[in-house]
């Protein structure tokens, strides 16, 4: 069986050089995961487009606007949602699942503590969303 790694460690993603989850992102964008973008020096309407659902991140040419030749321009500050990629909230369930579209999903290994992070961050999002919380 193959070792299995954290789901903050990429190691897959580098391993398989797929970046698969930043092609078409809709990744939700929370207020800290924005005013962190903000410190490294880009200008909201760079990176971030706002929907009836919230904040996401941008995408240019059907690629997330972070995505490079070498991989993500801004991997250390990326947004929580893509630190926790691929686990995903399926509604049908109710649960967190490893999301379907990751062809490397086996290899990573979700702890107790990943799993709380997601629920966490829908809530923050789904309570920012009801805030309809503004950047200038």
């Amino acid at each position: 069986m193959a070792k299995k790694h954290p789901l903050n460690s990429g190691i897959p993603c580098l391993r398989h050089k797929c970046n698969l989850c930043c092609v078409e992102t809709k990744m939700p964008l929370s207020r800290s995961d924005i005013k962190r973008i903000l410190k490294m020096g880009y200008s909201l309407k760079d990176f971030a487009v706002k929907t009836a659902e919230g904040w996401q991140l941008k995408n240019r040419s059907g690629r997330c606007v972070f995505l490079g030749k070498e991989g993500c321009k801004i991997y250390p500050h990326r947004p929580e949602g893509c630190r926790l990629y691929p686990l995903v909230y399926d509604e049908a369930s109710g649960t967190a699942v490893l999301d379907d579209l990751c062809p490397y999903k086996d290899e990573f290994k979700v702890s107790d503590t990943d799993i709380e992070r997601l629920f966490n961050l829908l809530l923050l999002l789904e309570k920012e969303r009801r805030k309809n919380i503004a950047f200038s």
